[in-house]
């Protein structure tokens, strides 16, 4: 962290929810200023009065990842800012469970658009202010799908690759540049959203997923880890974080209670 008194301002994505809005809350409490984006206005605004109730300090943008136009025009609305210093690329998410075979090409280009084009919009509008803030952050949400496949997971995991490539392409293009790239890739987490949107608002079908499972991540644990990443000394750079419930052991092997 520098070791100036100036407030420094985090972006999130996809604040909205889950574990963005986790990070969100977390780096606040960490003395940051945050900046909330989402496609969901009312969801951001209620927790920046929720940040601010608390004596932090928050802001809201609505914001679609995909849309390059309005990602350029949100970047240059922080030129009000001293600097922007952090960047949490969480915008995401997962959809369907089809084998390749008779996967739907448009939910594949939906999750690459969101987790791979997404992420690439907003790092690109976002880095020259970061680079000119003397002490940035680069983090990318990856998931431990883009180290490893598994059934039923491709369009996902391939998505979760595209991200992985580029926090490990931009890491090597920055060095020497005053810019960590961190990548933190959870395991099984239970959120309210993620399973469910996943199976197109199917709730049991979203249950199955942690059952048995005594104890999956929650939004907090990978908060709390992004948190702790991001507020590294500046000479240490956490490339690559995996975390996983102790209840896995890698994307298909996992213990259930049953």
């Amino acid at each position: 962290m520098s070791t100036t008194t100036a407030i420094r301002t985090a972006v999130v994505t996809g604040a909205s929810s889950g574990i963005g809005a986790a990070t969100a809350r977390q780096l606040a409490a960490a003395g940051y200023h945050v900046v909330l984006t989402a496609r969901r206005k009312d969801r951001i605004e209620a927790l920046a009065a929720e940040i601010t109730a608390a004596g932090h300090s928050a802001a809201v943008h609505a914001l679609d990842v995909t849309d390059r136009a309005a990602v350029d025009a949100f970047a240059a609305s922080l030129d009000r800012y001293p600097s922007v210093d952090v960047l949490v690329n969480n915008a995401g998410g997962a959809l369907g469970v089809d084998p390749v075979a008779t996967g739907d090409p448009a939910d594949w280009r939906t999750m690459y658009e969101t987790n791979v084009i997404g992420t690439l919009n907003v790092t690109q509008a976002l880095l020259p202010a970061i680079t000119a803030s003397g002490d940035g952050t680069v983090v990318v949400l990856s998931s431990t799908a883009g180290h490893a496949t598994y059934e039923g997971g491709a369009g996902y995991v391939a998505a979760k690759n595209g991200a992985r490539v580029l926090a490990e392409t931009l890491r090597l293009e920055l060095v020497g540049r005053p810019v960590r790239v961190i990548e933190i890739a959870p395991g099984l987490v239970k959120t309210e959203e993620f399973a469910t949107t996943r199976f197109r608002g199917d709730t049991e079908r979203a249950a199955k997923v942690y059952e048995g499972v005594a104890a999956p991540l929650t939004a907090d644990d990978v908060a709390e880890t992004v948190t702790w990443a991001v507020t590294r000394p500046s000479h240490v750079n956490i490339d690559l974080l995996v975390v996983r419930p102790r209840a896995q052991a890698s994307n298909t092997k996992l213990h259930r209670e049953l």
